[in-house]
């Protein structure tokens, strides 16, 4: 009689929901330490915590829109329907810890983190700031982050899984 493998997608849950602990602690704090606009450096020159809402998408895209509303439903409906995605994705490779499950767990809780400050409070709070030389790149946050570093975690999966076709390719020919 053969066993199943054990499901790992409790614990690929359990990493999104960390990333949504870890998102609503920072912001929460952030929030009650800083007023809007103020900062706090932390690295003089080139990381500052800072307080700012983000009522576009990412980098504050259509954040100067004439239709405010229209944009916070959009990017709802958006979020939600890329977070259900993912989370197929998560239940149908959720047997296993990989680079692909644990990139996609890293997606799901920051997209979840910043749908609800999205619903609740109509925008996000970003307060990590990076300066580089004269370039000051936009402020995100920790649910901004886990969902970079979860699509960087994707390519490189999907890079890796291209090489090893490759090779079986090169052995079977």
């Amino acid at each position: 009689m053969r066993h199943a493998p054990p499901r790992r997608l409790p614990w690929l849950l359990l990493i999104s929901a960390l990333v949504i602990l870890a998102d609503h602690i920072t912001k929460s704090w952030v929030s009650a330490h800083i007023r809007i606009g103020g900062a706090i450096p932390l690295v003089p020159g080139i990381l500052r915590i800072t307080h700012w809402t983000n009522e576009g998408a990412a980098f504050s895209l259509l954040a100067d829109t004439t239709s405010p509303h229209a944009v916070r439903w959009g990017l709802i409906a958006f979020t939600l329907v890329a977070s259900i995605a993912v989370l197929i994705g998560m239940v149908r490779l959720g047997s296993r810890f990989t680079m692909t499950t644990v990139a996609l767990s890293l997606i799901f809780g920051g997209a979840l983190g910043n749908l609800h400050d999205r619903i609740v409070y109509g925008s996000v709070i970003d307060f990590i700031e990076v300066r580089i030389v004269h370039y000051i790149w936009p402020d995100f946050n920790v649910a901004d982050s886990c969902i970079v570093v979860g699509a960087c975690l994707l390519v490189l999966a999907s890079l890796l899984q291209s090489d090893r076709d490759e090779e079986e390719e090169d052995e079977a020919a």
